[in-house]
């Protein structure tokens, strides 16, 4: 999936899921799926299902994956909790709204956690 952010508020970037960002790190360091599935302890089919999006991966994983691609591991954290939040709103008749609101809330959020810690 090679489609580009066209929101022009928004840099361009790649956008492509969790599971497709775990390919592209593999290919790009010619490893082997059943390789990789073994460093991640997983099943070889189950890997191949989080890379095409059939299945979903786990939190657990971004760590591990940060250290075997040697890659920031925020990167892998927002690729990660963007697909759950995107998969979350895909339905929502007012997603962009919702997404909205919410960075306003996170916002606000975190200026009570910061006055509750003074």
């Amino acid at each position: 999936m090679d489609n580009i952010c066209q929101d022009t508020l928004l840099p361009m970037i790649k956008v492509e899921t969790f599971g497709e960002k775990i390919r592209t790190l593999r290919e790009q360091n010619e490893m082997p799926l059943r390789k990789l599935a073994a460093l991640l302890d997983l099943d070889q089919s189950t890997l191949s299902k989080i890379e095409r999006g059939e299945r979903k991966a786990n939190a657990d994983m971004i760590e591990r994956l940060a250290k075997i691609f040697k890659v920031n591991k925020k990167e892998l954290q927002v690729s990660f909790v963007s697909d759950q939040v995107a998969y979350n709103l895909l339905e929502e008749e007012f997603g962009k709204e919702i997404l909205e609101v919410a960075e306003q809330k996170i916002t606000y959020f975190k200026k009570i956690r910061k006055s509750a810690h003074v």
